[in-house]
């Protein structure tokens, strides 16, 4: 009986070896109990989207009489705050003993949790680095009219300790924002579109984060082969972000639906070419929209080859929105023109095309596209 079998029936009395950590798997079962079976130090960074515990008790229904497909799962009901406390103190916990010590953890939530989780972070001996807003850019309206439209959430980031020496890729966040400073909000709309995962026309899970958020968190403090642990993988979005990325995962999950869901999606997910993964040592400058945000959100894909309209110059996309010409010469769509060109200075969205239904137009109508879908 394998590992992963193991944990799911609640049969493992001994941490197993590293050598035998289930990569790529999803254990089915409670994240506490499969988290007591792995070896303590063993990943490099964890990534939790816990129950909120909503705490919502009525339906909701939009001004037009649709009903809004709220979280009403059971898996989000706790009986009391003491109840909720308790279980967030025993996963992370669980957390904080299977971590390496130099790895992190990022944890999501709303209103409604958050603050209770980062208590309990710090209480637990972890030490907080950031604490970053998602802002949506389509939230969900306050349909009632009773308050504020609900337009973010919160995730912590957290080292093991304070003397952790923790990864954070600084520069490839800076060549991700077009070499401005990466800041602690961020802008990505809600999962949707052919990314959103359905069933008979049915949302296959009720809060499905977008690939973008999880491209932009494992991209910023992961390394290729690092091991990211979910401990509540829902419809596999790390997982699938990771194979995208080169990293190994684990993921945990109790819910048969989407643990199947999740098997499905990360199978037909495709890992980039190694060197499409290479990121960006360098510097300089950035517009309204971050050519990287069409990374993260695949409008272009790591890989791709970008040439200037005469196609005299060529240079491929990598991971964190840089670009690496032929010649090996690498840096932003703006400072890599520039250096192909001898030139002081390059717009590089007007430069720089990609190839469509035949023929070249330049990356700024992707930019457009991306404001387009994203504007409210």
């Amino acid at each position: 009986m394998g590992l992963v079998e193991q944990v799911a029936r609640g049969r493992v009395e001994a941490e197993p070896s590293a050598e035998t950590l289930p990569l790529d798997s999803i254990i089915t079962g409670d994240c506490i109990r499969a988290m007591r079976a792995l070896p303590a130090k063993s990943v490099d960074m964890i990534f939790a989207d816990p129950p909120y515990n909503l705490q919502l008790r009525d339906e909701l229904f939009r001004p037009d009489g649709s009903h809004v497909d709220a979280v009403t799962d059971a898996w989000d009901k706790f009986d009391t705050f003491a109840h909720y406390d308790a279980f967030t103190r025993a996963w992370l916990a669980e957390a904080h003993r299977v971590l390496k010590d130099d790895g992190t953890i990022w944890v999501i939530g709303s209103y409604h949790n958050i603050f209770r989780v980062g208590a309990a972070v710090q209480d637990l001996g972890y030490w907080i680095l950031n604490d970053i807003v998602w802002r949506k850019a389509n939230p969900m309206p306050n349909f009632k009219g009773t308050r504020f439209t609900n337009a973010h959430e919160t995730l912590i980031w957290a080292a093991k300790g304070e003397r952790s020496r923790y990864t954070f890729n600084y520069r490839s966040m800076k060549s991700l924002n077009d070499e401005l400073q990466m800041r602690s909000d961020w802008e990505f709309p809600i999962c949707g579109g052919p990314e959103r995962l359905k069933r008979d026309g049915v949302k296959v899970h009720p809060t499905q984060k977008p690939e973008a958020l999880l491209y932009r968190v494992l991209l910023a403090c992961t390394k290729p082969g690092d091991v990211v642990l979910d401990p509540f993988f829902g419809t596999g979005t790390t997982g699938a972000v990771a194979k995208r990325l080169g990293r190994r995962w684990i993921g945990i999950e109790r819910e048969g639906e989407y643990v199947s869901a999740a098997t499905q999606r990360i199978a037909a997910a495709l890992p980039l070419d190694e060197a499409a993964l290479k990121t960006m040592q360098s510097p300089r400058a950035a517009p309204k929209v971050a050519f990287g945000v069409l990374v993260e959100n695949a409008l272009l894909q790591p890989g791709a080859e970008l040439t200037c309209a005469r196609r005299k110059h060529r240079a491929v996309v990598r991971a964190d929105g840089s670009l690496e010409s032929p010649c090996g010469a690498t840096g932003s769509i703006h400072k890599l023109g520039a250096t192909l060109q001898g030139a002081p200075a390059c717009n590089g969205w007007v430069f720089w095309h990609y190839e469509a239904e035949g023929r070249l137009q330049p990356i700024d109508t992707l930019r457009q596209t991306y404001l387009l879908a994203t504007q409210p």
